[in-house]
This record gives C-alpha cells, sequence and structure tokens, in this order.
C-alpha cells in the first residue's frame, strides 16, 4: 500500500482525489490538507466522503514529507513549485495537477504571468497523459498532469497527426465545459443565475491552456503547430467536450480516418472511438475516467471533424492523476478507476 497525501483537498479536484484514492486497492490516504479548512472534518465539507475519518490539515512539505510516499498535488499554479523541490528531496512521488511543470520557463511566464522558481525541474517533468506518453511516465518521480482542455483535445487529435493525416498546422477547436471547471471558489460569472440556461465563451483565442495545446501537437508530430482556441461555459456541473477542426490531406476517406483512430486507441482501456455516424456526449463519460471519441469527414473541405468527451473533473483532472500514479508506482493502470461511468 502507497500512502497517499492529497494537497489542496477541499477544492473540487481535491475531494475527487480524495473519492477515487478511498475506492483504491493500493492507495491509502492518509492526510487531506486545505488552508481555508484546516482543522474541519472531512466529512463534515463532504458528507458524501463519510467513509474518511481525517481532518483537513494545514499544508506542510514537512508534514508531507514525513507521511506520505505520494502526493496529489490539487493546487494554484505557483503555489506547487513551492513545494515539490523539498518533496522530491525526500523521495516522494509527484503528482503535480497544477500547471506549474507542463510548460517550458517562458512559456509559463509569459502565460501565467509569474517567474518559475524551480527551473531546473522542469527537464525532470513527465507529461501524464498516459494514452499518449506512458513511457515517461513509468518511473517518474514528478508528473505534470495535463489540463482538462488539453486533454480531450490531444486525445482527438493524436491519431490523425501521427498517421500523417494533418495538412496545416493551424487546428480550430471549440470546446465546452461544465462549471466545475470554474473551481469551488464562487466568481459572478460562475453563480447559478448566471450560468443556468445559458451558454457562453471564454477567454476566446486568449486562455491558458492555448499553449500547452500547441505545445502537445508539436510533440506529436505537427511541425509548428497553431491552434485557435475557444472554450465555453454551459450550465451542467461536470463534463467536457472538444471539438477539434483539422485540415486533412486530399483523398483522405472517412473509414481510413476511423481505422486510424480505431488501430490506435484499441488497447486503451479508458478510450472508446464510436463508429461512424455517431458523436459523443459528455453524460455516458460522466464521472468516469473514460475518453469516447467520434469522428466526421467534410469530403468537401478536407476537414476532419474530431470530438472528445471527458468528465472534466475525472479524466480531465482527478482520475487521469490517479492513472498517473498507478504507471509511475508500477500498478495496473486501471486500479481504483474501472467502474463503469453511472447509465443515468
Amino acid at each position: 500500500m502507497a500512502r497517499v497525501a492529497v494537497v489542496g483537498a477541499a477544492g473540487y479536484t481535491g475531494a475527487e482525489l480524495m473519492r477515487l484514492i478511498l475506492a483504491h486497492p493500493h492507495l491509502d490516504l492518509v492526510l487531506a490538507t486545505s488552508a481555508a479548512d484546516a482543522g474541519r472534518a472531512v466529512a463534515d465539507l463532504y458528507p458524501a466522503l463519510a467513509a474518511c475519518d481525517l481532518e483537513f490539515a494545514e499544508p506542510s512539505a514537512q508534514a508531507i514529507a514525513q507521511t506520505a510516499d505520494v502526493a496529489f498535488l490539487a493546487v494554484p499554479h505557483t503555489a506547487a513549485m513551492a513545494l515539490v523541490p523539498e518533496l522530491l528531496a525526500a523521495g516522494i512521488l509527484v503528482i503535480d495537477l497544477s500547471a506549474d511543470f507542463r510548460l517550458d520557463a517562458s512559456t509559463f511566464e509569459a502565460w501565467y504571468g509569474s517567474p518559475h522558481s524551480a527551473p531546473e525541474l522542469l527537464p525532470d517533468a513527465a507529461y501524464g497523459l498516459p494514452e499518449l506518453w506512458r513511457e515517461a511516465i513509468a518511473g517518474a518521480r514528478l508528473v505534470a498532469c495535463p489540463g482538462c482542455y488539453p486533454t480531450a483535445t490531444l486525445l482527438a487529435a493524436a491519431p490523425a497527426v501521427r498517421a500523417g493525416f494533418v495538412s496545416h498546422p493551424h487546428a480550430v477547436i471549440d470546446a465546452k465545459s461544465g462549471v466545475s471547471g470554474a473551481g469551488r471558489t464562487p466568481s459572478p460569472g460562475t453563480h447559478f443565475v448566471a450560468v443556468n440556461e445559458g451558454v457562453s465563451a471564454y477567454k476566446a483565442a486568449a486562455h491558458r491552456h492555448t499553449p500547452e495545446i500547441e505545445q502537445g501537437l508539436v510533440r506529436l508530430g505537427l511541425a509548428g503547430a497553431q491552434v485557435t482556441f475557444v472554450p465555453h461555459l454551459v450550465p451542467m456541473t461536470r463534463g467536457l467536450l472538444s471539438t477539434v477542426y483539422l485540415r486533412c490531406v486530399e483523398g483522405l476517406t472517412p473509414d481510413q480516418a476511423h481505422a486510424a483512430y480505431a488501430d490506435a486507441y484499441e488497447r486503451e482501456p479508458f478510450v472508446t472511438v464510436h463508429p461512424l455516424g455517431r458523436m459523443p456526449s459528455t453524460r455516458e463519460v460522466s464521472g468516469s475516467n473514460r475518453a469516447h471519441i467520434g469522428i466526421a469527414l467534410d469530403e468537401r473541405t478536407d476537414t476532419l471533424v474530431v470530438s472528445c468527451a471527458i468528465d472534466n473533473l475525472v479524466k480531465g483532472a482527478s482520475g487521469q492523476a490517479v492513472q498517473c500514479a498507478n504507471i509511475a508506482l508500477g500498478y495496473e493502470q486501471t486500479a481504483g478507476l474501472d467502474a463503469p461511468a453511472p447509465v443515468v
């Protein structure tokens, strides 16, 4: 059994991490931290986690190092980089859900407006998208889990890029997320009356996940990749749908495109490629670590349209983090994650 600390456990991703770890056959939740809720029982804040008998503790790198073997960091950007050096020095496996170790230092500083205090650790950070870069995660001591939008978008684009179907470096991404993606702290734009019965674009062509998506596309083989990325907030609690538009080579057929996707994900336990003519819904993956993909080819314009549905809190954050920990620790990657999504 690996002893686990969840740092930032009172947020939505932290709560999802606790939920998954409590049911995990090989992970033992021993510490849950929250500066704002220190001293409060986990089950008091989240009655659904009544099986947890812990109280939230003040975040402390020393306490984590003395208590845990694995630390999940569900914290805002810049908070993780303050903890990671000490945790790694103590031999802790760090699974970071923040943006701190996903990008090179200059790109991070340009998009997040903060200097990077631990750039020497960036080369050691494995990008935690297992279906695309599993080998780097195995045996890693620091895993930088992707953002929710990059997860769905890169899963949607990867087979087409790797198969050489994409003929132009510019991709258009239309993505929609549930309100939980904005986090637990309320804001005027995320109150019920602001989001109910409405859909709105936000941070159009300016979202911080833009460079992460472009970086991933380049790593997949799309030289000079550039994206126009427009996220939308939709009135649902959880779920994310990313639709990617890729200009492809002339003569590509729907059957060829679908075969490439089916072959790419044939052995991936969490990815389903729907048959031609069927596109995914967020409802079919809600509460699970699954990604469902559907494709369509606009042969008139040689545009491949790929939609990927995930749960933003699970495959887009906490579930993927557990999947990465499983791989890094040598467990079966599906451990604690293989329950199907609720049917209703």
